[in-house]
């Protein structure tokens, strides 16, 4: 399954609170951090809500959480 990386490069700072509530639901808490969401309606819907305070690209399968390690 392909994954998205999504990444917080604008502040949601001065926007509605709904949209503050989506940064916040896809994980996101700081800037410049990245985070990895499974690339699904739900995730493509949040992102088009905010997509201006975000930058989203397609992930590594080494960037996933969920992949083992190479040293394991």
């Amino acid at each position: 399954m392909s994954s998205l990386k999504i990444t917080l490069v604008k502040s949601p700072i001065g926007y509605a609170e709904r949209q503050k509530r989506t940064v916040r639901a896809l994980g996101l808490t700081r800037m410049r951090q990245s985070v990895v969401k499974p690339d699904n309606d739900q995730t493509r819907g949040m992102v088009k809500a905010i997509s201006h305070l975000l930058q989203v690209e397609p992930a590594d399968p080494t960037d996933s959480k969920d992949s083992p390690d190479a040293d394991s």
